[in-house]
């Protein structure tokens, strides 16, 4: 290999890039191993001593999500998670759907998190545990929480460590201590109290399999990590959730099971594993894993509102949102409307349920497993269009396992639609809300300036269709759009007198980003912050749609070397290629037919009628294509 293409390779390379997989648990147990802190007092009202039974089920399913969650952070290495994946498999609006599912998730993780924050706190502070000073608490929380976050003040995976590791120990001294003080005998004791719980119908089984869900919400903290994720991202990604497999298999199955068999009835429900540790060891570790999670909690709210933000600015970006949702302040630069609506909905949840856990808990279900059975069903799709691996028995195993887990979580998601009406009704009318914001806000900007969902181009991965995670079908016609609008325009109106009923591709190179760090949990897909791009792709709808029916996009990364779109053009391999006069070194050694001029408004304009591809010079920089597909 030349040092050319050495250093071609090199450029187009992810940015950041710098976390290790001890980081990524820490930032994904941070959010995932708070859920152990309520949800045993959740599901204690509702199935008893049984409540661990439906936890260690669910923990099952939970596996097999973490290695669909894992293939999703190095698939899409920019994040966004459901965002990303089901825009991409799917279709955009089915990335909308999932922004939206994601939404609420976050929305009650915020206030849930706060909330539960306090309660145990209140352990170390008796005063602040009356519901009503806990709730003004919390409401005060999560607004100091916004302002930190307009101010600028950023979180990181290195704090995440130190919360994550404290409260971990915490947990895992809980456990040891209990497993202590019990002995063998008494811990072969505590598993018999299982059946102690309600009589095993198949409805009980599938209503707690599916409310035990909630004890690992926080998956989705994996794909959104991917962008600061260190190579190669596929390792990265399985080792942190070995991690996290590995911590969630100790400590929540245990926890839950004694927390709700050793202590009392009477105890609080809100303080059950601070409470625990007391009265196996005494009251300084309880107070250890009260300060601890209560840290963590509201830590977990924070990267909430961080997530939920950035979601907001994502689908404002994608044309679904009106453009206010993403203004900055002039102050510290931060989208303060974004963050305003990221905190009032938590704020407004926390006061209409009066601070009620349980509550807070049953509303949970909609949103945490609509975005699991949305991407693990993307996942699926793209897994089996993927030509990278063959379709060999060990292929269908693995395939057959994501779309049983697919399953298993839609049975949960269906069952909790029924069984918690309350959390359909919030779940899903803010959903539609979003969904009806949506629509008015695309269909009154595409009169004006159409959105455009062109197909992302990354080297090493075949071009992937959007509507159903194919590759994209041959273009008898290219066009490759300059950056000058006039051209532009030129070059799209020539386009329009060629196509003649053929299918026509409009490809764009964007403009170098300029080298800088993503933010903590941001989507880092380049299209979403170029706005030149979108003008661009947005002209050529609006001057093609009437002329051209059938029309595609493809967009180039800027931080992509300029043989990049030639690369795009050996995949597309069209019979005719159109560009301006000047920009056709970016294409590949080719056969020309015939060359065809034209000037209109000034611009010179080339035809280019392919005959066969020509075999490039030894010497000639290539941007690798591999025939896969993401």
């Amino acid at each position: 290999m030349t040092g050319v293409s050495r250093a071609s390779r090199r450029r187009v390379k992810m940015r950041g890039g710098h976390l290790g997989p001890v980081l990524c648990w820490a930032v994904v147990f941070a959010d995932i191993g708070t859920s152990v802190y309520y949800v045993p007092g959740i599901l204690r009202g509702q199935f008893g001593p049984g409540s661990a039974l439906f936890v260690g089920m669910t923990l099952i399913v939970f596996v097999m999500l973490t290695f669909k969650y894992a293939e999703v952070a190095w698939r899409y290495p920019e994040g966004g998670g459901v965002v990303t994946v089901a825009s991409r498999a799917l279709h955009p609006f089915a990335g909308l759907l999932g922004g939206l599912f994601i939404l609420v998730d976050y929305f009650l993780t915020a206030a849930l998190s706060a909330l539960s924050g306090f309660q145990y706190l209140a352990v170390l502070v008796p005063p602040i545990e009356p519901l009503p000073i806990a709730v003004a608490l919390t409401v005060g929380a999560l607004l100091v929480l916004g302002v930190l976050n307009a101010v600028g003040i950023k979180e990181s995976a290195r704090a995440s460590l130190l919360f994550a590791s404290a409260a971990a120990l915490g947990q895992l001294l809980v456990v040891a201590a209990v497993a202590v003080h019990l002995g063998l005998a008494g811990i072969v004791q505590s598993f018999q109290a299982l059946g102690h719980g309600p009589k095993l119908t198949p409805l009980v089984v599938v209503t707690g399999y599916a409310a035990a869900f909630l004890a690992f919400s926080g998956l989705e903290s994996i794909a959104q990590l991917a962008p600061a994720m260190r190579e190669p991202r596929r390792h990265i990604a399985y080792r942190a959730m070995s991690l996290v497999i590995l911590t969630m298999v100790v400590t929540s199955p245990l926890l839950t099971l004694w927390s709700t068999t050793l202590l009392s009835p009477s105890t609080n429900p809100n303080q059950l594993i601070s409470l625990l540790g007391t009265q196996v060891s005494g009251a300084l570790l309880g107070d250890f894993v009260a300060l601890s999670g209560a840290l963590l909690l509201v830590f977990a709210s924070n990267t909430a509102i961080i997530g939920a933000y950035h979601v907001f600015l994502a689908l404002t970006r994608m044309g679904f949102l009106p453009r206010v949702v993403e203004k900055q302040n002039h102050w510290r630069h931060t989208p303060h409307v974004a963050i305003l609506l990221s905190i009032s909905v938590p704020i407004v949840v926390v006061v209409a349920s009066a601070g009620s856990v349980i509550l807070l808990g049953d509303l949970y279900a909609f949103g945490l497993l609509g975005a699991f059975v949305l991407t693990c069903l993307a996942l699926d799709v793209v897994r089996w269009y993927d030509r990278r691996e063959p379709r060999t028995p060990r292929w269908a195993l693995w395939y057959s396992l994501g779309v049983l887990t697919t399953l298993l979580v839609l049975v949960g998601w269906v069952t909790n639609l029924v069984q918690k009406p309350l959390a359909t009704m919030f779940g899903g009318g803010l959903t539609v809300l979003g969904l009806i914001v949506a629509f008015l806000t695309y269909r009154y900007t595409r009169r004006r300036r159409p959105a455009v969902f062109p197909l992302s181009y990354r080297p090493g991965h075949s071009l992937v269709s959007l509507h159903r995670a194919r590759q994209l079908e041959p273009a008898q016609v290219l066009v490759i759009l300059p950056r000058d609008p006039e051209a532009a325009e030129a070059v799209v109106r020539a386009a329009a007198h060629k196509a003649q009923g053929r299918p026509v591709a409009f490809l764009y190179r964007g403009e170098a980003e300029p080298e800088r760090s993503n933010g903590f949990m941001e989507i880092a897909d380049p299209y979403l912050k170029d706005y030149a791009a979108q003008d661009a792709f947005a002209r050529a709808e609006s001057l093609a749609r009437k002329a051209i029916p059938d029309r595609r996009y493809i967009y180039v990364p800027g931080n992509l070397p300029r043989e990049a779109i030639g690369a795009v053009w050996r995949e597309v391999f069209p019979a005719e290629t159109i560009l301006v006069d000047g920009d056709q070194d970016v294409l590949p050694s080719l056969a020309l037919e015939r060359v065809r001029r034209a000037y209109i408004d000034g611009t010179q304009i080339l035809h280019l009628v392919t005959g066969r591809l020509a075999r490039a010079p030894a010497s000639e920089p290539r941007v690798p294509v591999q025939a896969s597909s993401r």
